[in-house]
């Protein structure tokens, strides 16, 4: 099947995905044939999906034959990833400093640069993939204080943070609460859209396949086992995130936690123009974060169920009403009163899959699980994970999703950092989890 071909006239992203929707092949090639292409198997087109996905068209050889089929059963950022706030920065809260904060960072901006050109060039757009106003963190008690202003001083050189007093907050945004006299500003900081950017991640994949003369395919179809990809794949990258429980190949054997959040779109009512937004009003990071969209619209989140098995994203009326009122509007109009007077449109949900803390922080889960399908089934795949990349999935995404594409391609798993693997030994992975299914 030839490259997907380039796009001229102005297409919506709902057309381009069924456009160049194709179905699964029935057939296999013979391992021995020398034209069978490098065949990658990406599960989850969410943010390391969709990012491993752009990696492996990149590092491979340019003319090289490669086929990459992104599968999911949803479509693109169906999951957790197209239902997160959005928001990007390279900041810790607790004035840690970040595991690899600026390559983070700087792989990030990247591929949101790959996605905002690629949205440009192909002339594609239902509204803006990235606002640009950066985030403000007012604190909101003494301890919390302290911790702004060591972050202040342990800042990333690729990520300024100034320390602003109440009469510089006032003139940014009017009625934020400021009990401490001090804020924190991170002009770098981004709001994005995740949905219309994984959706031009997705189109810049197949316009480099294109030309690259490559191959990549959105696949939605569902499956059962890991094993029904064998002979088919040369390698299957699982980026399925919380729904990486449900294969059971890997049931239970990664130590990971879930979480889901809720999330309050809000927009401030027709009629009314106290509590409007300034049109670069920076986003709002507290025990409620709001993230400005337009001087009238904003996103407040995220409630923190732990262990839940809740993996939809749509949220009952009866959910929605208990998150808002007894979390969400609570936490929220502690830092902005005004958020009170908007009305709620709609709600979201994502279930997180968290990792466990390390002495680095919660680093995401990466590395080759052969292990947990027991013998070789002898068609020569190999298979990896990337999970638990939870609240910072979009931090993260950018580098984990490099530094997979390059063990993959290298059939090399000491690539992989070593804190990033380090879950198997310590958890005694491969002694606890040789199965047969």
């Amino acid at each position: 099947m030839a490259a997907t071909s380039h796009l001229n006239s102005k297409l919506n992203f709902s057309q381009i995905h069924h456009r160049y929707l194709h179905p699964i092949r029935a057939h296999r090639r013979n391992h021995t044939n020398s034209l069978r292409p490098a065949k990658y198997a990406v599960l989850g087109a969410g943010f390391a999906g969709l990012s491993v996905a752009w990696h492996l068209l990149k590092m491979t050889p340019k003319g090289s034959s490669v086929c990459v089929d992104v599968i999911d059963e949803i479509g693109i950022g169906g999951g957790a990833s197209g239902s997160s706030g959005g928001l990007l920065h390279p900041y810790s809260p607790k004035a840690r400093v970040l595991w690899r904060g600026g390559e983070c960072w700087n792989e990030c901006m990247k591929l949101l640069d790959i996605a905002e050109r690629t949205q440009t060039a192909n002339c594609v757009s239902d509204g803006p993939i990235v606002w640009r106003r950066g985030i403000l963190r007012p604190s909101m008690t003494l301890k919390n204080t302290e911790i702004l202003k060591q972050n202040a001083q342990n800042c990333l050189r690729s990520c300024n943070i100034e320390i602003l007093d109440s009469d510089s907050v006032s003139s940014i945004i009017p009625g934020l609460s400021m009990p401490f006299n001090c804020a924190l500003r991170i002009p770098s900081a981004v709001n994005i859209h995740p949905k219309r950017y994984l959706q031009a991640l997705f189109l810049a994949c197949q316009n480099l396949a294109m030309e690259d003369g490559k191959e990549i395919h959105l696949l939605q179809k569902s499956f059962d086992y890991l094993r029904e990809f064998a002979g088919e794949y040369d390698s299957v990258i699982i980026c399925l995130g919380a729904n990486v429980d449900m294969l059971p190949e890997l049931s239970g054997k990664l130590p990971l936690r879930t979480c889901r959040g809720v999330i309050a779109h809000m927009r401030l009512p027709a009629n009314s123009n106290k509590g409007e937004f300034k049109a670069d009003s920076p986003s709002i990071l507290s025990e409620a974060w709001l993230a400005i969209q337009s001087p009238r619209d904003a996103l407040i989140g995220s409630t923190w169920e732990w262990n839940s098995r809740n993996y939809s994203s749509k949220v009952s009326d009866e959910e929605s009403s208990i998150a808002l009122e007894n979390v969400l509007l609570p936490k929220a109009s502690a830092v902005y009163p005004a958020i009170r007077k908007w009305e709620f449109v709609r709600a979201s949900a994502g279930l997180r899959a968290m990792p466990p803390l390390t002495v680095h922080g919660s680093l995401p889960l990466l590395g080759s699980v052969n292990g947990a399908l027991g013998s070789e089934d002898g068609s020569g795949c190999r298979y990896w994970v990337i999970a638990g990349l939870g609240s910072r999935g979009l931090l993260y995404h950018g580098l984990v999703g490099k530094l997979m594409a390059q063990a993959v391609v290298s059939s090399d798993e000491s690539i992989i950092p070593s804190e990033l693997v380090s879950w198997k030994d310590e958890n005694m992975w491969f002694s606890k989890h040789i199965t047969t299914v």
